[in-house]
């Protein structure tokens, strides 16, 4: 067996040249076989020529979406795990990821540490009882609510600020507005 047999194959893929680099090497560093890939298309052509074990993609790329991507490796190899990043969290992308065939899904900035614990995650049984520390559920803020609401029709309209800005009622620049804020925590 050679030494890449040994060691689980990763892919990285992110339009961010040194977050990607720096993602690659900690990955590296930890013993996993590393390519990297900085769009959908040579995301494609790596995975056809040798499928990675695991994925991690952003979803906002130039071109085509890391969520077309997670859809794309899941047809190439359905074993694949795919943990999907993004600076925009909302629920709605992050079940949209789940439902295409994403293992978990999580913020940006991750670091090589985060997103092997999101894989180890995904891979929990899906009816864990939550933890004892974990509390009573508690509902979001009326302010998160609104966000993931504009999240998820913007990601129903396809990414279309001015398609999203007529589905909810309100101008194109009050959405443009509100997307450039921070999501709120609670």
């Amino acid at each position: 067996m050679s030494s890449t047999e040994q060691r689980p194959s990763i892919l990285i893929v992110d339009d961010d040249e040194v977050y990607r680099n720096r993602l690659a090497r900690a990955f590296s560093d930890r013993g996993y076989d590393v390519r990297t890939a900085s769009d959908y298309d040579t995301a494609v052509v790596t995975a056809t020529e040798d499928s990675p074990e695991l994925a991690v993609l952003d979803l906002k790329m130039p071109g085509k979406s890391g969520l077309e991507l997670v859809k794309a490796l899941a047809e190439i190899d359905p074993s694949t795990k795919t943990v999907v990043l993004t600076g925009y969290g909302s629920i709605a992308t992050a079940i949209d990821a789940v439902r295409l065939g994403a293992t978990y899904y999580l913020s940006k900035p991750a670091d090589a540490d985060d997103i092997i614990g999101a894989f180890a995650r995904g891979e929990a049984p899906p009816l864990d009882p939550p933890p004892p520390d974990s509390g009573d559920y508690k509902a979001p803020s009326l302010a998160r609510a609104e966000w993931e609401h504009i999240n998820r029709v913007l990601s129903d309209a396809g990414g279309n600020i001015s398609e999203a800005a007529r589905r909810l009622g309100i101008h194109r620049r009050s959405l443009q507005r509100k997307l450039q804020k921070y999501p709120p925590n609670k």
